[in-house]
């Protein structure tokens, strides 16, 4: 009897895989940094039962389509908002996501850019690599402190407790704006609830760690950032377009906001030349949130375990529905 046959859209390390080519054929595009091609793809999928993708795979009617036998879509990230859910449940295809395992790494991440941006350090950086360090003066690079501040937190889920968690160690006040209020959080972080706008007026750093959905689209725009401080700094660790870029742009360069920190943007990747890498109150990252070597491989296994279960008539572990 023909295994059945798991498609991979990067490349994956051979001893990852080992423990399950005895139930499976499993089948991988070559590269490990750029995305599988789509007409790749397509081919590909015709034969496979199950799926592990990346955020930059759009899984649509198209590719839905074209893959018959299809099972089981493993995404590799905890959103999901690559993959046509209403599709695949019409096709009765299990659609899983990879939380937990990355909660920890992409708060350390995330703090690690507000701490990066507040006290100016990519600058700082790159002073002495350009040979401009030939002084000191008292407020040569001189940026915002961090401890005592007040962080406001727009998205309290796994990843958002984790950042607050963080927080408490800087002693800053936990503000928080959910859908819904998370008693939790507020009982063991002293996180306090708010409505947007309040969280806004009141907050040094506003952290976006809400999922892309159609609420959440353009959360962050010209409004949005008129309310913050003008001593406010913005960090983006969700995804790129719940933010309007231009909006966040202007209110950079004319100091209605002081800084902001993205691992994420609208269209990825992005290049030198586009806006906001031309300013210097924005530290850029490539969509680095869980990118730890540890995490990763977590991530993966969790992908192949998901795929397993089902396609061995279990449920999976980490289901999206």
């Amino acid at each position: 009897m023909k295994k059945p046959l798991i498609y991979i859209t990067r490349k994956i390390p051979e001893e990852l895989i080992a423990p399950y080519t005895n139930s499976f054929r499993i089948k991988f595009w070559e590269k490990e940094n750029d995305p599988v091609p789509e007409n790749v793809l397509l081919r590909e999928i015709k034969e496979a039962e199950g799926l592990i993708c990346m955020l930059s795979e759009q899984i649509n009617q198209q590719l839905l389509d074209a893959a018959p036998h299809l099972k089981v879509i493993a995404n590799l990230a905890v959103g999901f908002d690559n993959i046509d859910m209403e599709a695949a449940k019409a096709r009765n295809i299990a659609v899983t996501n990879t939380p937990d395992v990355l909660t920890e790494t992409t708060a350390d991440l995330g703090f690690a850019l507000l701490m990066a941006t507040a006290r100016r350090l990519m600058e700082a950086n790159d002073y002495i690599r350009k040979d401009k360090w030939n002084n000191w003066g008292p407020y040569l690079l001189a940026g915002s402190d961090i401890h005592h501040k007040t962080i406001g937190i727009v998205g309290m889920g796994r990843i958002g407790q984790a950042i607050a968690r963080r927080a408490k160690g800087f002693e800053m006040e936990v503000l928080y704006h959910n859908r819904s209020r998370n008693v939790e959080a507020e009982e063991q972080l002293n996180a306090t609830y708010t409505d947007f706008d309040t969280l806004l007026h009141h907050s040094d750093f506003v952290v976006s760690v809400v999922p892309l959905t159609g609420e959440t689209e353009q959360l962050f725009n010209k409004t949005t950032f008129h309310k913050m401080k003008d001593t406010g700094i913005f960090i983006n660790i969700s995804r790129g377009a719940v933010v309007d870029e231009t909006a966040l742009e202007n209110a950079l360069v004319t100091g209605e906001i002081k800084a902001a920190g993205l691992d994420v943007f609208v269209e990825e990747p992005i290049h030198a030349d586009h806006p906001l890498m031309q300013l210097k109150n924005v530290v850029a990252l490539p969509h680095i949130g869980s990118a730890s070597t540890e995490t990763r491989t977590a991530m993966w296994k969790l992908c192949l375990d998901n795929t397993l279960s089902v396609l061995t008539g279990g449920q999976p572990k980490t289901p999206v529905w």
